[in-house]
């Protein structure tokens, strides 16, 4: 996760201050220092992190800690509710216009992930709202620009309209709203021209088609790996063009997170969405309070639930629990859910968002395609006695097993590993109550 270092460091710095049965004022004072560094160093902007600093110290310093019996936890739910007002309090969400075509202009950088955005934001749009969205291809200087967005625009099952690299960008945006009341399209979204850094003929061409094709909506994107410079994107664009919101791109990826952290505070502008990966699907809804307790490792389990109702069989997910509490869980049953949890997406984001649980918790799963043909092939090479109870499986039998799913014993007996850990684990969580309970949803893999 993006946060990584930071929630580490974080976490190090409460760990100490909740061992202390009372905190003194001098405790408070440098416990924010740790916590200031570790926010520089993520970095976030020195003024939001100063201003930062601050709230948390006066609060922290009144009664409302020092007078608490557990003081320590309670200096992590200020930091946790000032983080929460630093970054927007609640999700801000798409406005869509009462009647006619909402039209939304997608502007920032190049290699900022425009292209790759309006797909995305497309297909949520699509899935969680019952719209109708059409992707304008407005990028006529990019090469293969066009040809991308057609390409991501397939994959995400959206139509795109194009007008070829000769005509106007602003001509293309209202040909592109003709289109859309044409065909009963209820959502347009402008995918726009970038360039390697601010200047003044992309802002005045941005201006223009602003102008002219009148968007509901202007969100910027950028690249969260960009860290602090994507901060000063925001007010460059803000400043010339005006924008409603962030969309905030490869927040998966190898990145200190500042920007996340920075963005509302500087620009006054929310952050809308959140890249998360390499597939369409990979875009949340920004919540400033789930972030929140992401950066303290506090996991994100609302998010987590979402993910699990959609990609789970809710009669499979009971029986599965019954199964796992009875400890009936068997091979079959391992292969299903890894099935099921590469529908969720990368494995060590499933467990980013498990309260207390840290990436490689449950060795080393991995759930891509080529995996899971091995495991399917590893498992469809034993007797269904075998697969029931994987603990008569001595080493002539895994020899027979790695000989006829073309894998080696070593791979078999990686698999065998992988499953006892997860059976331990998916019990424990069953036991803590994690599980499915009357009237609430299944949760099939804890």
């Amino acid at each position: 996760m993006a946060f990584e270092g930071l929630t580490e460091k974080l976490q190090n710095t409460f760990k100490k201050l909740r061992g202390k049965g009372k905190l003194s004022e001098k405790d408070v004072k440098e416990g924010m220092r740790e916590v200031k560094l570790a926010l520089l160093e993520a970095d976030v902007n020195f003024l939001v992190v100063k201003d930062f600093i601050k709230k948390v110290t006066d609060r922290a310093v009144g009664s409302e800690v020092m007078d608490s019996l557990t003081p320590g936890q309670q200096l992590i739910k200020i930091v946790r509710e000032q983080l929460i007002e630093l970054m927007g309090t609640v999700p801000s969400k798409i406005v869509f216009s009462p009647s006619g075509v909402t039209i939304i202009m997608l502007v920032g950088l190049q290699g900022a992930g425009k292209t790759t955005a309006a797909a995305k934001i497309a297909k949520y749009l699509e899935k969680h709202h019952g719209k109708h969205p059409l992707l304008v291809a407005c990028d006529v200087y990019r090469p293969a620009a066009i040809k991308q967005l057609h390409v991501v625009g397939e994959k995400a099952g959206i139509p795109v309209f194009s007008m070829g690299d000769k005509a106007k960008p602003s001509d293309i945006a209202k040909a592109g709203v003709s289109e859309a009341k044409k065909t009963g399209r209820d959502v347009v979204i402008l995918d726009t021209a970038g360039r390697l850094h601010v200047d003044d003929a992309l802002m005045l061409e941005l201006e223009e088609m602003k102008a002219q094709a009148k968007p509901d909506q202007v969100l910027l994107v950028v690249d969260a790996m960009t860290g602090q410079d994507a901060v000063n994107v925001a007010e460059s664009f803000n400043r010339r063009i005006g924008i409603d919101g962030v969309i905030l791109t490869k927040l998966d990826g190898d990145t200190r997170g500042g920007a996340a952290i920075s963005v509302k505070a500087v620009t006054g502008k929310p952050i809308k969405f959140a890249g998360t990966g390499e597939k369409v699907e990979d875009i949340e809804l920004f919540y400033p309070d789930r972030m929140a307790s992401r950066i303290l490792g506090m996991g994100d389990v609302l998010t987590l639930i979402e993910k699990a109702q959609e990609s789970f069989d809710q009669k499979k997910a009971a029986e599965l629990t019954r199964k796992i509490k009875s400890q009936q869980f068997t091979l079959e049953d391992f292969l299903e859910q890894l099935n099921q949890v590469r529908n969720m997406g990368p494995i060590d984001k499933i467990m980013d968002m498990i309260p207390g649980m840290k990436t490689g918790k449950m060795g080393p799963v991995e759930v891509d395609d080529r995996e899971l043909a091995r495991v399917e092939a590893i498992i469809s090479s034993m007797t269904p006695e075998e697969r029931r109870d994987p603990s008569i499986l001595n080493g002539s039998r895994r020899r027979r097993i790695a000989a006829g799913s073309g894998t080696t014993i070593q791979q078999v007996n990686r698999l065998l590993k992988q499953y006892e850990q997860t059976r331990k684990l998916m019990k424990q969580l069953a036991e803590m109550g994690k599980g499915p309970r009357k009237g609430k949803p299944g949760f099939p893999f804890i």
